[in-house]
């Protein structure tokens, strides 16, 4: 009887075939990234995303790698699927303002959604995070979102959809924020119907040419 690898002897070449995975990825992932979500990244340990995702340590590392690659990969998972309301709205609307509108409008929605924890995956997953390769990861994708922005705003203002004199990275910086602290706001308690007031006055402030 055979366990653990089978071992068949093809063309006087032996082939070593592991077990079939008895677990499907994608659902398992699915299941660490709310781990994750609800939780942060700090306090989500390997227990609980092996109670969270029905597989053994074993499988886990095997499939996954450690912790911090793991949540790696969830970061990527969210910004194809619950994140990505943010990099639609830049590439679908005209105008940078009407983006930022949008994504205010949609992080309202999100954020306040009760099927999975409220609030920003990237946002919650920062705090108390003692991981300096995970803390990197973090920053980095949200840098990344603001220069994107950014560069939206600065491509407006050359056309002349926005002011000459409008400051572009503070302008990025301003939404940016105001999507990290509807996201704190959103675990905290409030509602879709706040968020959206809160959304619709940030804005009035938005620069008219």
């Amino acid at each position: 009887m055979a366990t653990g690898q089978d071992t068949q002897e093809q063309g006087g070449k032996s082939r070593t075939r592991g077990r079939p995975r008895s677990f499907d990825r994608a659902t398992a992932l699915e299941k660490a990234l709310m781990a994750f979500w609800e939780h942060g990244y700090e306090a989500t340990s390997i227990s609980d995303l092996t109670q969270t995702m029905g597989i053994g340590a074993p499988s886990l590392y095997a499939a996954f790698g450690d912790k911090r690659t793991l949540f790696g990969e969830v970061v990527q998972v969210y910004a194809r699927t619950h994140g990505a309301f943010t990099d639609r709205a830049l590439a679908e609307e005209p105008t940078a303002r009407a983006a930022v509108a949008r994504m205010l409008r949609e992080a309202a929605a999100e954020y306040t959604d009760p099927a999975h924890p409220y609030g920003c995956l990237v946002v919650h997953a920062a705090t108390n995070c003692t991981s300096p390769e995970v803390e990197a990861l973090l920053r980095d994708g949200r840098n990344a979102s603001i220069a994107a922005l950014e560069t939206r705003i600065r491509a407006d203002v050359a056309v002349g959809l926005l002011p000459a004199g409008t400051d572009a990275a503070a302008l990025a910086r301003y939404a940016s924020a105001l999507l990290q602290g509807m996201s704190q706001q959103a675990r905290d308690g409030a509602s879709r119907a706040e968020l959206e007031s809160l959304a619709e006055i940030a804005m009035t402030i938005w620069p008219h040419d």
